[in-house]
């Protein structure tokens, strides 16, 4: 980390009062992006002006889902992609060339749960045995019975194992996040595994109960969610991708505050102020850690979604 910081010291030192020998004045970055908690640090980055400050100009586009920013970004239609960990864990063991650009949301209590209705029986761990439960569709990963193919489904297979749960008895039923609710209500599944807003939503129009935090014990502050690029455009544009780098983490820095966030959240679809003052946040972490995102591939590798151990550190600069 140190290294690649002097080489990008130097650069701009080198260029101090000529932006373009560095990089264009504003180097223009395509962000494939959906708009939600765990990314709210980047249109707090956006909106108050801090990628322009930087000499980046930043467009965030989004392509309809996370699948389809994850092929954007391989098919060269965006230059930066955000999402599951697990999603591009899986993208790299399938086709290399990913590189890690910045961590983006990490786990914290209350941010990825298992719930029930009130009354149903179901109100620990163990009694999810032989049970439905409703999941966000796979992005990009195929399903494959009893592997689990999303950051939220191989942290709830963790946690389920540690209480000793046979996780061979719990059927996962894919749907679309919006769905999941409603699945709940009329009873097509015995318990969701869901996020924020959904939580919030869950427990507000259904009274729906807590069964297990999937974020907790061995998998407590799990990174969830970060950014990557390709090593084309790494190799291309390097002190630009350290700008935009620089401005997104000064963002998630400002995220430790309610209030950015809050303003970030109110206008995502579905969302109001007063929901978005009320859900549950995890972290923004403001460094890359090789060892923390290889936690990741490693619940990955032993649950049987990645047929080979992946190197997390592979995947960052070897001067980060």
């Amino acid at each position: 980390m140190t290294g690649l910081a002097v080489r990008l010291l130097a650069a701009g030192c080198g260029a101090k009062g000529n932006a373009s020998a560095a990089h264009p004045a504003e180097t223009a970055i395509t962000v494939a992006a959906e708009p939600g908690v765990d990314d709210a640090p980047l249109y707090i980055a956006y909106k108050d002006g801090l990628f322009a400050k930087a000499g980046v100009k930043v467009t965030i586009k989004t392509f309809g889902s996370a699948a389809g920013d994850l092929t954007a970004l391989r098919s060269g239609k965006a230059d930066i992609g955000f999402g599951d960990y697990v999603d591009y864990f899986y993208s790299q063991d399938v086709k290399k060339g990913l590189v890690a650009v910045a961590d983006g949301y990490n786990a914290a209590p209350g941010v990825v749960e298992v719930l029930s209705l009130p009354h149903s029986g179901i109100d620990t761990p163990q009694a999810l045995a032989h049970q439905t439960i409703g999941t966000a569709e796979p992005q990009g990963i195929k399903t494959r019975t009893g592997i689990p193919y999303s950051i939220s489904t191989v942290a709830t297979q963790s946690v389920l194992g540690n209480d000793g749960v046979n996780t061979a008895t719990v059927t996962w039923k894919p749907m679309p996040s919006q769905d999941l609710i409603g699945a709940l209500a009329n009873h097509q599944v015995n318990a969701i595994l869901v996020t924020e807003p959904y939580i919030y939503e869950a427990e507000a129009k259904l009274g729906a109960i807590e069964v297990l935090d999937s974020c907790s014990g061995a998998t407590a502050n799990l990174p969830l969610a970060g950014y990557f690029t390709g090593k084309s455009f790494a190799r291309q544009d390097p002190v630009a991708l350290q700008d935009f780098r620089s401005a997104l983490l000064a963002a998630q820095a400002k995220a430790v505050l309610a209030g950015p966030v809050d303003k970030v959240l109110a206008n995502v679809p579905g969302m109001s102020m007063k929901t978005a003052t009320l859900v549950t946040v995890g972290d923004y972490p403001t460094s890359l850690s090789p060892n923390s995102l290889q936690r990741v591939a490693q619940l990955m590798f032993n649950f049987g979604v990645l047929p080979k151990f992946l190197e997390v550190s592979s995947m960052v600069p070897a001067a980060r």
